[in-house]
Formats: structure tokens, C-alpha cells, sequence
């Protein structure tokens, strides 16, 4: 199972906090199309090449392998001030 959360932006435009996955994934790109099909608002969000990904509270990118019990993070960039 594979644990997705989503935070700030991400969380309020998909009225989502976390998700629970049964489903397989090779990597986080697969994850992300997997996610994108829910519907177009989905695929809208997802598709924003400036959110960034976390597996296991480290960045990845789209190439990064997810296993069983991986959660994996879908923010906004922050910036600080």
C-alpha cells in the first residue's frame, strides 16, 4: 500500500488530504498519470510542472522507484521570507 498526501494548494484544489493505494507503482511518474485520470480537475493540478514530489520526506523526481509503504508527498514550492 502506498500512502499519498497532499499538502497546501495541492490538498485545497483536490479536497484531498491523503489517499491510501493499493495499486503498484514503478515510479512516482506512474503514480502521478495513475492520479491524473481521476478527472480533469486531477489532471489540471498534477499537472503543474512546479509541484514537488516527496518519498519518504525526501524531494524525488519523477523517475523515483516507490515500493510498498512508501508515502509520497504532493506540495507546492514554498519560499520564505
Amino acid at each position: 500500500m502506498i500512502k499519498v498526501v497532499f499538502f497546501a494548494r495541492v490538498r485545497e484544489q483536490l479536497g484531498e488530504d491523503e489517499l491510501s493505494l493499493n495499486a503498484e507503482f514503478t515510479d512516482v511518474n506512474a503514480l502521478r498519470e495513475h492520479l491524473a485520470g481521476r478527472n480533469d480537475t486531477w489532471a489540471q493540478v498534477l499537472a503543474d510542472n512546479s509541484l514537488l514530489v516527496a518519498v519518504n520526506h525526501e524531494v524525488a523526481t519523477p523517475g523515483t522507484a516507490l515500493k510498498d509503504g512508501d508515502e509520497v508527498a504532493f506540495f507546492p514550492p514554498v519560499t520564505g521570507g
